[in-house]
């Protein structure tokens, strides 16, 4: 009974890294568009689905700081708490990342009226690693 619950951990261990990993890209591919000058790609959907007010807009910066950046700092502790099995640290960021990214969702639809296909994808990834840390932690 014991040996299951630990290979159980150790795969919950591991998605929570897949996921991180997964949020990774999607936030190095946002600061990428943050960094250019012209969207691309799934950012580019048209004028109510587009990274721009991420990116370029009035949503891209917290305190001075490239909102991307902030996602994507936050993904590699979140990976880097993962591969070190700290559980308190995974669920702290886990936590942090979800609500940063309800409040940026939550400024594109009611604020800014567009919606970041990215950001969506990111929120997506955040509530599956928040619920993964809170799993290992109870």
């Amino acid at each position: 009974m014991m040996y299951n619950e630990k290979m159980d951990s150790g795969k919950l261990w591991r998605c929570l890294i897949i996921l991180s990993v997964v949020g990774i890209g999607f936030a190095s591919y946002l600061f990428y568009e943050y960094l250019s000058a012209q969207s691309f790609g799934i950012c580019a959907m048209g004028p109510a689905f587009n990274c721009d007010a991420i990116t370029k807009g009035s949503l891209s910066k917290v305190m001075g700081i490239p909102v991307p950046l902030v996602g994507l700092m936050g993904y590699i502790v979140i990976l880097v708490s993962a591969v070190l099995k700290n559980k308190k640290l995974a669920l702290f960021m886990g936590t942090f990342g979800m609500l940063f990214c309800l409040r940026i969702s939550f400024l594109e639809l009611f604020f800014v009226k567009i919606i970041c296909p990215v950001c969506l994808l990111c929120q997506l990834d955040m509530v599956a690693i928040f619920a993964l840390s809170l799993y290992l932690i109870v």
